[in-house]
């Protein structure tokens, strides 16, 4: 691979890892400003050989990511998911109680888990609720400050 071309792919990762990218075009005028000469059929085959995918961000756009970028990936698909179950949350001392939408606690208590936020011990779900034990009861107010912060976004 030619230094052009290298530097050209590793500032592609740059961008798409700092900004949602959603499309070639505004890939390719991204690279354009930053000095690089580039077409947009050149954009296409290096987001081929990168393995750049696009994965749906929680406003409903899409973006490029690293296909290799896994963790990101899932972390933002279990997001969503929360996001669509959740309805509202209290707690009772170090015990998170999380309102879902009917038949969703399940599946939002998995993703809960999924997230590791390491302040959360486990999860027990029912139909619309799930019960969080958080290890202490001021940390449940920052598990509780964390979940409104990637719930509100």
């Amino acid at each position: 691979m030619d230094s052009a071309k290298k530097k050209r792919q590793e500032k592609i990762l740059q961008i798409v890892e700092r900004m949602e990218i959603e499309t070639q075009e505004e890939l390719a005028e991204i690279l354009r400003e930053s000095g690089a000469r580039v077409t947009q059929a050149t954009v296409s085959r290096d987001i081929r050989e990168l393995r750049l995918t696009k994965i749906q961000t929680s406003s409903g756009r899409q973006k490029y990511v690293r296909a290799g970028s896994t963790e990101r990936v899932a972390a933002d698909k279990y997001i969503r998911l929360l996001r669509d179950s959740y309805l509202h949350m209290d707690r009772a001392q170090n015990l998170l109680v999380i309102k879902t939408a009917a038949g969703m606690a399940m599946a939002a208590a998995a993703a809960l888990d999924a997230l590791h936020l390491p302040d959360v011990v486990g999860c027990i779900a029912g139909d619309d609720t799930i019960f969080a034990a958080i290890r202490t009861e001021e940390e449940t107010e920052q598990v509780m400050d964390q979940l409104r912060g990637l719930l509100e976004n």
